[in-house]
């Protein structure tokens, strides 16, 4: 495929040598395992207002890491110098944390086997890298797009954005394993902003459109119809504007991908990172109610819930082939058929709990945003599966006697064990007798996870299906970020709990 090959100024960096140096002084140490990570981060975001550029920055990290083993504990540096003499000091500084932690550890770090990957490369699929289009062609498309929907009969405001990565790793360990990877993700927004001169309401409205692991050909290929969707806000918002309040209390929901992939992150996709369940994490987004205790037998959700945890989906945002451990990633079930039968982990938690899981290997769930960071277990691309012979959205609506179509992410809120939850979105629309009647404000649909899980009665054909996502999945401390995406079909839940978010703001 053309363009998808490693930056050759990345492979022209002293990758291997500086690994050997590195691994080499680990070892005289009599370490059980050591690895080196060299990392090059390219990022570009710029955005836009009103047809007017307002911001373009540019930003590199450039270093490398050595994590060993010793004594039963991890030890982890960095630097920044890529020298000889300086892979030498990381490695040793790596050693002198080791044997300070090794005092504190009270159960020895075991890691998972994992077959040897011996110079092998790995590039995400995509044409044209987004960091080589020039700058002036990516700025006169937002401006243009913002222009227009400030223009006669458009709203009062309009802002774009575009954020950028191209993330390149080398990777190699004791073993033996040294691996090459480079991966590309864009991702495009534009919002509408307007008030209501009748009653001064304000609201805006974004496009559904959803980050991509790929390159700057979705905005040609027809991954997404831009032109559409941006010729729809205007009227959209206005609707919006001038919808009535909605009355809270019981209602069906049929709720499309693009609102339903958040759902998916924060109630399935954190609840069964296995560092959560077991309690070794809770930055961020807190623990997790789905223990490891209740492996086969929870009842997460209908038995139309299929979620499988993806590290090698197209275009996924977490998808990668290797991860930060050395591992080759995967696909495996993480609910099925709506009982919870796997989690999400890395070598030194399969070590322990992987014979139940995934045959005793981890799953290539570890990953770092940086060359100063430690790998940790993070998020696959957890999604909710298809229906193959399933409805399109409208034969999900035409099932629904009183309820409401949820449409596009926008806030949420769950509490600390990913339990009792609450989400809005970008628009919402009354289902009467099986048929839209009209958009409602206000909305935000209410839960606990396994009551909103358990009334999923069904979920739309592939024809339904989109692959959303996010840039910025956060965990750990100190803080690290990781891109992340949830595939998801439309579906149907019935009887859930609906707020009126105006009134609950002035109660």
């Amino acid at each position: 495929m053309p363009g998808a090959s490693v930056d050759p100024t990345f492979l022209a960096l002293p990758l291997q040598r500086l690994a050997d140096v590195a691994l080499g002084r680990a070892r005289d140490f009599g370490v059980t395992h050591a690895d080196f990570r060299l990392e090059r981060n390219r990022y570009q975001h710029l955005s836009v207002r009103d047809g007017q550029l307002e911001g373009a920055q540019d930003a590199e990290d450039l270093g490398f890491a050595v994590r060993v083993l010793l004594d039963g504990a991890w030890g982890f540096a960095s630097g920044v110098e890529l020298s000889d003499s300086e892979a030498v000091r990381v490695a040793e500084t790596a050693i002198t944390v080791a044997r300070v932690a090794a005092k504190m550890t009270s159960t020895p770090v075991e890691l998972a086997p994992e077959p040897v990957h011996r110079d092998v490369t790995w590039v995400s699929p995509y044409v044209v890298n987004p960091l080589e289009v020039p700058l002036a062609e990516k700025v006169a498309l937002l401006s243009g797009w913002t222009r227009e929907l400030t223009g006669p009969g458009g709203v009062d405001h309009a802002s774009g954005s575009l954020q950028q990565v191209q993330e390149n790793k080398f990777y190699a360990d004791l073993a033996g394993s040294s691996i090459t990877q480079q991966r590309v993700r864009l991702e495009p927004m534009l919002e509408a902003h307007a008030t209501d001169p009748a009653t001064g309401a304000f609201d805006s409205m974004a496009t559904l459109c959803p980050p991509f692991g790929r390159g700057w050909e979705v905005f040609s290929d027809g991954s997404f119809d831009f032109d559409a969707e941006r010729a729809e806000l205007p009227d959209l918002l206005r609707a919006k504007l001038a919808a009535p309040s909605v009355e809270p209390g019981r209602y069906d929901l049929v709720i499309d991908p693009n609102n339903l992939m958040l759902t998916i992150h924060e109630s399935v996709g954190h609840a069964t990172e296995l560092d959560r369940a077991l309690g070794y994490e809770a930055n961020y987004a807190g623990t997790s109610f789905a223990t490891l205790d209740q492996l086969g037998t929870l009842h997460y959700g209908s038995p139309a819930m299929h979620v499988v945890g993806d590290r090698t989906a197209p275009g996924g945002l977490a998808t990668v082939g290797y991860d930060d451990e050395g591992v080759r990633t995967q696909a495996w079930d993480i609910v099925r058929d709506g009982t919870l039968v796997g989690y999400q982990l890395d070598r030194s938690m399969a070590h322990t709990y992987g014979a139940e899981l995934n045959g005793g290997r981890s799953n290539g769930c570890a990953f770092a945003d940086s060359p100063g960071h430690i790998p940790i277990q993070r998020m696959a691309n957890v999604s909710l599966q298809p229906d193959p012979d399933g409805p399109d959205t409208a034969g999900l609506i035409s099932r629904v006697e009183r309820g409401i179509h949820v449409v596009g992410h926008k806030s949420w809120s769950i509490d600390m064990q990913r339990y009792n939850f609450q989400f809005t979105g970008q628009r919402f629309y009354r289902i009467e007798d099986g048929e839209l009647k009209g958009q409602l404000r206000d909305v935000a649909y209410q839960a606990t996870t396994t009551d909103f899980w358990r009334s999923m009665e069904a979920v739309g054909g592939p024809q339904t299906y989109v692959l959303g996502g996010a840039f910025n999945c956060g965990k750990a401390q100190p803080g690290q970020v990781a891109p992340v995406s949830h595939g998801t079909p439309s579906a149907l839940f019935r009887d859930v709990n609906v707020l009126n978010t105006s009134e609950e703001g002035t109660a």
